[in-house]
């Protein structure tokens, strides 16, 4: 059980430091918050603020600030795929004012936060991993300066047919538009590893070796076939896939 800590205000870029994360729906129950918050404590000095936004509270740990999700204004039937996170983006996200740190849930921190805060730009975020040519990013780690970006948001409420007609998900839109305005940048290429692409051994290694830790990982991205239970398991949801158990799971995914 964690020990109490009292979230206060500080920061390094803006005046206040702020980890974001969203939980909606039934995917992901509350222990993801939990276990996250708990990640972030032990990897991130000095004061911050652990903002969870959601359409259900029951069950986060006391020390994460839970607030609702402003509505998105998404039409009914279309496919969320992430849209909702462009809420983010709000001119104004309940009054929360400072630098952002959004972290989805799945995700697990085996190093040090402080450089994400550090990094100099106004829009950072993960570089695509399979096609690095393209100027696409996974938005499973970006950082911003709360409503300094409202026209995000703004021009998707008001353009939905064209952006769904030419971008599958949002972290495709939100790249591109951050393109465009001169103010897209990544994150450095070791930090933020992906679990299938860079710790999972080629074939057929993967049969007798469990799957690396890379030696300067700061946050290793689960997307696509495994998520972190799985990665603790030896499953992966692809027939004649296998992996074996990663035991460094166990070590950093914990409250």
């Amino acid at each position: 059980m964690m020990a109490p800590q009292e979230p206060t205000l500080t920061g390094a870029l803006g005046a206040e430091r702020h980890i974001l994360c969203m939980k909606w729906g039934t995917k992901y129950g509350p222990e993801y918050v939990n276990r996250l918050y708990a990640m972030v404590r032990r990897h991130l000095s000095g004061h911050f603020r652990f903002v969870c936004l959601t359409d259900d509270a029951r069950g986060i740990h006391y020390g994460v600030e839970c607030l609702s999700i402003p509505s998105l204004d998404l039409p009914a039937g279309i496919p969320e795929r992430g849209w909702t996170k462009l809420v983010t983006f709000s001119a104004d996200l309940h009054g929360l004012r400072g630098t952002a740190l959004f972290l989805d849930l799945d995700v697990v921190i085996v190093g040090s936060l402080d450089v994400f805060f550090e990094r100099p730009g106004e829009f950072l975020i993960i570089h695509d991993y399979k096609r690095p040519w393209r100027v696409t990013g996974n938005s499973s780690v970006y950082r911003f300066e709360l409503g300094a970006h409202a026209d995000v948001l703004e021009h998707f409420r008001t353009h939905i047919p064209e952006v769904r007609a030419a971008f599958r998900n949002e972290q495709g839109y939100l790249s591109d538009f951050m393109h465009r305005k001169g103010k897209l940048a990544y994150w450095p290429t070791d930090w933020c590893p992906s679990f299938k692409y860079h710790c999972i051994p080629a074939w057929p290694s993967n049969f007798w070796r469990a799957p690396l830790l890379p030696r300067d990982a700061r946050i290793v991205i689960f997307h696509g076939e495994c998520n972190p239970p799985d990665a603790l398991a030896g499953k992966r949801n692809r027939r004649w896939r296998l992996i074996r158990p990663a035991g460094w799971v166990a070590e950093h995914w914990k409250e």
